[in-house]
């Protein structure tokens, strides 16, 4: 009950708790694009989310849990329409990549291609969706990895 509280309280206050709250934020959303691009969160996507998460933050489980909260909350917001939607989400990313140049650095192909892998193999409108994200953030990512 102890750790669920604590978990609660940093989820509320991460922007003063989180030690640089920013990036792990940016990693949460471009992931967010992938798993919510068709409406939920499939058990695949959400193991591949785990090992995504632990592999990035391997040295600090408790961050790793952050991200993969950040990422059902944003999810979440999508969902019921609370303050985030789809479009707006890939309008913050792309502001925030022109913004902060280092965040360039934070969209990893490679491991997006993991939860795209996720999508079912006859469901193409999802694929065709998905990869056009994916070429959205290879655009970001060359476009301001050059200008840094």
């Amino acid at each position: 009950m102890f750790t669920a509280l604590r978990r609660n309280i940093i989820k509320m206050f991460r922007e003063f708790l989180v030690y640089h709250n920013s990036s792990l934020e940016f990693r949460a959303k471009i992931m967010t694009l992938m798993v919510s691009s068709n409406g939920e969160i499939s058990e695949c996507e959400k193991q591949t989310l785990k090992e995504i998460a632990y592999s990035t933050y391997s040295e600090d489980h408790e961050r790793a849990e952050l991200l993969i909260a950040t990422i059902n909350e944003y999810h979440d917001k999508i969902l019921t329409n609370n303050g985030l939607d789809f479009e707006h989400l890939i309008q913050i990313v792309a502001k925030e990549v022109r913004e902060s140049k280092r965040f360039h650095t934070k969209i990893d192909i490679p491991l997006l291609m993991k939860l795209h892998e996720c999508v079912e193999e006859d469901d193409d409108e999802d694929r065709l969706f998905q990869m056009r994200i994916i070429e959205f953030l290879e655009n970001l990512k060359e476009e301001y990895g050059e200008a840094a």
